[in-house]
């Protein structure tokens, strides 16, 4: 015999079955998902200045690129790339190709980007990202180079390792000093309360006291001083 309680949860248990399947009858299909036509290879995606205003943004600069070969069949070469970000805030670093099928010199051209952060960003360091690249296996390529904002460091034959060689000012501690313009003598040579200008990053931007200021858009990869009237920084900023 079945007792009032166990006959209520059986009964209970059927009418929750039953109501699935019709639910389930009464539905209409999962659309078909329409078959990938393969695209060309090496495709590369849009950068720097497309519609999307979150797309990703060729990082300051490439400090290393290591190929890995696996040591067991399929072999397979892994691309390994550090960079520099011009500060905080970045995301995502990825290696996107410039290279479409295969080149005559057989070297494949990679970019290192980023997500740049959304806002200006005060310049208090460089930080360090890194980004991952498979290679097929029996790849066609002899070389790889990778291309960043402000310099490329290439690595052939494969594997192999690669570092950037000189170095940019990150202007982590330049706020409070005197900026030397180029090809100017500082006033006191050694001196830590001085910056050269010639050891800024490429395209950095000085404010000087009496400047007008020409165009306004932003470029994270651009560094921004503004001078007082006595040539001392009173900020430094990557807009």
């Amino acid at each position: 015999m079945i007792n009032a309680n166990a006959a209520a949860a059986v009964a209970s248990a059927i009418a929750l079955l039953l109501a699935c399947n019709l639910s389930l009858a009464g539905s209409p299909p999962a659309a078909e998902q329409p078959q990938r036509t393969g695209s060309p290879p090496m495709e590369v995606p849009p950068i720097n200045g497309g519609a999307n205003d979150t797309q990703t943004v060729a990082l300051l600069r490439v400090t290393s690129v290591e190929i890995m070969r696996s040591a067991h069949a399929p072999v397979l070469d892994i691309i390994r790339v550090r960079g520099l970000a011009s500060s905080a805030g970045w995301e995502e670093a990825e290696l996107v190709p410039l290279t479409r099928g295969v080149p005559p010199d057989g070297i494949l051209r990679l970019i290192l980007v980023a997500r740049p952060p959304e806002t200006a960003a005060d310049a208090t360091g460089y930080e360090t990202l890194e980004a991952i690249f498979p290679l097929e296996t029996d790849h066609p390529f002899k070389g790889v180079s990778v291309h960043a904002a402000t310099n490329a460091v290439s690595v052939a034959p494969l594997p192999g390792y690669a570092e950037s060689r000189g170095s940019l000012q990150d202007c982590g501690k330049c706020v409070g000093k005197i900026l030397v313009p180029k090809g100017a003598a500082a006033a006191s040579p050694g001196s830590t309360d001085a910056v050269r200008e010639d050891q800024l990053p490429p395209d950095a931007r000085v404010v000087r006291h009496a400047d007008g200021v020409a165009g306004s858009g932003s470029n994270p990869n651009r560094l921004t001083l503004i001078l007082d009237q006595d040539s001392r920084i009173v900020t430094a900023v990557w807009e």
